[in-house]
């Protein structure tokens, strides 16, 4: 165990961890980078990566160890008998799947494709354009391939109605 900045102890991530809790995002778990819809955002739309690790909630304690591992993400039971591990936001998905890209198989596509998108926001939501967002949501849409979402309806089409309605992008 190794102490953090904030007093807490942690476990030291070894590279065998490494491998092994990528392994199991491969088999178990989910690289995603979403359109989400907020109509009291400026651009309407933002685009939010999550990493996320699944478990019957019986051994949620692995999940626990994941975090404890990883050191970031939040831990939620589901009301079907699973519980999820999930990791957000730009900075934190682009460390992770950095650690992970070179032990992924399964979803390696992913990785490089979340990263391709991520690498390229801005540091600040604020500092996003509507150009930009809708250039990305174009890269964003790429995941309906590689994913089996069943329910995804935000979409580049939608981003660019959105600004075109609000003036935001110039046809």
């Amino acid at each position: 165990m190794q102490g953090n900045p904030e007093g807490k102890t942690r476990d030291v991530i070894t590279k065998e961890d490494l491998i092994y809790i990528t392994g199991f995002l491969d088999g178990d778990g989910c690289i995603m980078v979403q359109l989400v819809h907020h109509k009291d955002y400026r651009l309407v739309y933002e685009i939010r990566p999550s990493i996320v690790f699944y478990q019957k909630t019986i051994n949620k304690d692995f999940l626990f160890w994941l975090k404890s591992k990883l050191e970031i993400g939040y831990i939620r039971d589901r009301n079907d008998g699973m519980s999820e591990y999930t990791i957000v936001g730009v900075k934190n998905a682009i460390r992770i799947l950095n650690q992970f890209l070179p032990f992924l198989r399964l979803k390696k596509k992913q990785a490089k494709l979340a990263l391709f998108v991520l690498k390229r926001m801005p540091e600040s939501g604020r500092q996003m354009t509507a150009k930009l967002l809708y250039r990305l949501s174009k890269e964003v849409d790429k995941f309906a391939s590689l994913n089996y979402s069943k329910k995804r309806t935000n979409t580049s089409v939608q981003v660019k109605k959105a600004l075109l309605e609000k003036n935001l992008l110039i046809p």
